[in-house]
């Protein structure tokens, strides 16, 4: 059939029906692209999880290397306000992450995969992207340097503890840093979330078991000659900023809401089935998992060791040696397998702009380039800042308070408006003053003990 001519009564000018089909196949061929861009990136190139991902992969990401500084938490704590936060804190972030995986769905025929893609919809495209964007790349990032540091101490203990009464040689920290860096230059690449379920299962296992050999081996150590539950500091100045410090080591211990959301776009989604199902499932699964690491490590171990345990409480322990070993074996396997989950939504961000914002082709060269950058990034903060115990307390406070503790509670206030002095406004409101205090002091008691410890420390030594 031939197309049919019209004037526009404006312009006058001659137009071709035929024309208008053209703008659809714009608009297809934009969908076909982004689609095509959506299967590449990370958080959106597979959404066939099971229920039982999300288990493993919140273990993975909330069970690290921070269950291992609560005992030290709790002697700068005491008995009373240090079983209080810790059980405070395990009933908060409980809470904010429900309030997450029921917002992830919360418009329907849209999920927010990302947790930016949550905060435009709270405060704004613009607003939203600024409020979240820098506390997730804080945390994140953190995240991955402190656990660069902690896989390269827990495998030089190794190497000391096997090396005892032994001719071997000494090898520095920046050596062992660079040894566990390797693993990540060739896990990086992996493509998205489901490709690394195995890595995390791993990991997951792995943090179940160190703890129960960290509070098991405790209590076969028998509680220390001389053990006091005192002020580990000489001076009240120190006691209040070690106490500060503390807080940030226990949020750190609670700090995986930053993947929840990513690690619900994995899960598959239908309006008769929605994913908040099967990730709330896995999320109370893991929470259980989470208070069978954390309170007997932390309550055991405090027990045992008073004010004299160490910022990792593996560090006290020296026997049996091969036990010992074998525990931080199973740290190093469990911080590979969290690293690369913290790591996920930060190559999602850096290809996403790549792919989008400056249109680069969605290509493994362009993968394989960024994602050993940022390797390379990691493990030089991590070799030029080891400060294990300082930066937990830092990045503790500082990045995943908002994010863990108050943020999820603000944008629940911003989105479904409960009504002023409700149950759900007051618990909100606690929450979020809660939230704010921890972010104000923990980070002071943490960057002074960076400070501490920066003093007679030797760069690259």
């Amino acid at each position: 059939m031939e197309s049919q001519d019209f004037i526009d009564s404006k312009s006058d000018i001659p137009i071709n029906a035929s024309a208008f089909p053209k703008e659809e196949k714009v608009d297809d061929e934009q969908l076909r692209r982004q689609k095509e861009i959506d299967d590449w990136l990370p958080i959106t190139s597979s959404r066939n999880a099971k229920w039982w991902y999300s288990a493993f992969h919140n273990v993975t990401a909330m069970v690290g290397a921070g269950v291992l500084s609560l005992p030290f938490a709790m002697s700068h704590l005491g008995w009373g306000p240090g079983v209080v936060i810790l059980i405070l804190s395990w009933v908060i972030t409980l809470f904010t992450l429900w309030q997450m995986v029921e917002m992830h769905e919360m418009v329907p025929g849209k999920r927010f995969d990302r947790y930016h893609e949550l905060g435009q919809h709270a405060f704004g495209e613009k607003l939203g992207l600024w409020i979240v964007v820098p506390q997730q790349l804080i945390c994140e990032v953190g995240v991955d340097i402190v656990y660069m540091v902690t896989g390269g101490k827990s495998l030089k203990k190794v190497h000391d503890i096997a090396c005892k009464n032994k001719n071997c040689r000494d090898i520095n920290l920046t050596k062992f840093i660079m040894i566990f860096a390797s693993s990540h230059f060739g896990l990086s690449h992996l493509p998205n979330f489901n490709s690394i379920s195995g890595v995390s299962l791993a990991a997951a296992i792995m943090s179940l078991s160190y703890s129960t050999i960290a509070w098991s081996a405790s209590i076969h150590k028998g509680k220390q000659p001389n053990v006091t539950y005192g002020d580990r500091a000489s001076t009240g100045v120190g006691t209040m900023f070690n106490f500060f410090s503390a807080l940030g080591d226990v949020a750190f211990a609670y700090a995986g809401h930053n993947v929840v959301l990513e690690i619900q776009a994995t899960i598959p989604s239908t309006p008769e089935k929605p994913s908040k199902g099967p990730m709330w499932r896995g999320v109370v699964i893991a929470y259980i998992v989470v208070a069978l690491c954390y309170f007997p490590v932390a309550l055991i171990g405090y027990y045992i060791f008073g004010d004299k345990v160490e910022d990792n409480i593996l560090i006290s322990l020296e026997n049996p040696s091969w036990l010992i070993i074998a525990a931080n074996m199973f740290v190093v396997v469990h911080v590979i397998g969290s690293y690369q989950l913290y790591a996920m939504p930060v190559f999602d961000m850096i290809e996403t702009v790549l792919v989008k914002k400056l249109h680069f082709r969605p290509t493994w060269i362009l993968r394989f380039v960024t994602r050993n950058l940022y390797v390379a990034f990691t493990m030089f903060v991590g070799i030029t800042f080891p400060f294990f115990g300082g930066l937990l307390g830092f990045f503790g406070g500082f990045a995943f308070s908002p994010t863990t503790y108050f943020l999820p509670c603000i944008m629940w206030l911003a989105i479904y408006k409960p009504r002023r002095f409700s149950l759900s406004w007051c618990v909100n409101w606690i929450c979020i003053i809660l939230g704010l205090l921890l972010m104000i002091l923990s980070p002071i008691g943490g960057l002074r003990s960076i400070i501490l410890q920066a003093k007679d420390y030797e760069f690259y030594s």
